[in-house]
């Protein structure tokens, strides 16, 4: 079975739980999109985690961990992060780095700040992780894949060579920063060559293998719909497509491989970067305590360390994420945090010069709507690690059911806390 996990709304939902859960029965789990731009957190019984590279999959023994050649593979993130894994008692996950995955180069990172930095009161909100300007290499054919680095140097050297003519022009005239020096680039390529060699392999024939032997695939998306480059609120999007749809491509599967999409959601809304955002909590004393109430270490950036931004939960915005991820089933997350409140406000509609909308409009009006506030019952008790279904109070239920009915899509997997247990599988209920 092949199933995606992504999310349905600005990233931070929850993504690397859920597939670090469901990890347990996967043969094969796999990055298909996006870089170490973004972090998946996970809590289990190694510890606390942030993965960036890594599928979530790495702290499962059975799991074949792909970097799919649809990610934006950064060499040191990667290895810092298996290193890390190791120092601290996990195994070393048993990890293919696909050989048509194309790298980040370091010039893409100065890039992604230096543009940033120009930008100033304009700038997108980068994560300054070199997204923009790696895939921008990538679709012009300036790229570099894996397999290029195990060819002949001189081949290389004289694609530096013509390469770095490109940005060096860029980086005099443009921004006054110091040149690049093509033979430097090739020292530093040659170096990554041997680092990755462990691990490089044909992704297309594993999957194609697993696949064929009835094996458990999951294939997990970095980000949110609403971050997608076509569909999300551009230009305060990503530069690479964090939708299920994408996922067969991003991974090397075929299109009809896909059986299931798991929409992950959080009970309530956040969202790290620049652009509209409806539902935002604007009152910094409220944002501030649902930001503190939400999981062990609050609602701050896993990459960037950045407090989050805090919005009651969106209908509009979430059931327009599922609709975009062809979602089969919705993972709820982080129900626990709204434990202290005896009302819960959420957006039901927005509002657009006197107009309600029910459905999520394009960036230009977005930027003039109002959300549509509701409230709905709280339960005022602590529900954080129940298992069971039948042991939530009953207005916690019943905002699970308003969810269910204002997406469109069954909740399976209900969340009660960031640890990899603390999970209730409606899915598995009789």
């Amino acid at each position: 079975m092949v199933r995606a996990i992504v999310g349905a709304n600005w990233g931070d939902e929850g993504k690397g739980k859920i597939t670090d859960m469901l990890a347990c029965d996967a043969d094969v789990v796999v990055r298909f999109q996006g870089g170490a731009n973004a972090g998946h957190t996970i809590i289990n019984e190694y510890g606390k985690f942030a993965l960036h590279l890594l599928p979530s999959g790495a702290f499962r023994a059975g799991a074949v961990n792909v970097i799919g050649p649809g990610v934006a593979l950064y060499v040191p993130a990667l290895l810092k992060e298996v290193g890390e894994l190791k120092s601290r008692g996990v195994p070393a996950p048993n990890l293919l780095v696909s050989d048509r995955a194309q790298v980040v180069m370091p010039y893409h990172i100065d890039f992604d700040t230096f543009e940033e930095e120009r930008l100033a009161g304009h700038a997108f909100g980068s994560t300054r992780s070199g997204m923009a300007p790696f895939y921008a290499d990538r679709a012009a054919k300036n790229g570099f894949q894996v397999c290029e680095l195990f060819g002949p140097q001189d081949a290389l050297l004289d694609k530096l060579t013509r390469i770095c003519a490109i940005k060096n022009t860029l980086l005099r005239h443009l921004y006054q920063k110091p040149m690049i020096d093509p033979e430097a680039m090739l020292e530093l390529l040659m170096a990554w060559r041997e680092q990755l060699r462990p691990y490089v392999g044909d992704v297309s024939k594993l999957l194609r293998d697993t696949v064929g032997k009835g094996g458990s695939i999951l294939l997990e998306g970095q980000l949110g719909a609403l971050r997608d480059l076509d569909h999300g609120i551009y230009p305060f999007s990503t530069s690479s497509s964090p939708l299920a749809g994408y996922a067969p491509v991003g991974a090397g599967l075929p299109l009809n491989a896909i059986e299931g999409v798991i929409a992950v959601t959080k009970a309530y809304s956040s969202c790290v970067g620049a652009g509209p955002f409806v539902s935002e909590i604007h009152d910094e004393t409220e944002a501030g305590k649902l930001r503190a109430l939400g999981g062990d270490a609050g609602e701050f950036g896993a990459t960037t360390g950045r407090p989050r931004r805090m919005g009651w939960f969106d209908c509009v915005a979430t059931r327009y994420g599922a609709r975009v991820q062809g979602a089969t089933e919705l993972a709820l997350t982080n129900l626990d945090a709204l434990s202290e409140y005896p009302e819960i406000p959420v957006c039901v509609a927005y509002e657009h010069e006197g107009k309600r909308l029910d459905d999520f409009p394009c960036t230009p009006l977005l930027d003039a709507c109002k959300p549509v506030l509701e409230t709905r019952p709280g339960w005022r008790s602590d529900i954080r690690g129940l298992t069971d279904w039948d042991a939530l109070p009953d207005a916690a239920k019943a905002y699970v059911r308003f969810v269910e009915e204002s997406v469109g899509v069954p909740v399976t997997l209900l969340s009660t806390g960031p640890g990899r247990d603390e999970i209730i599988r409606l899915d598995k209920k009789a």
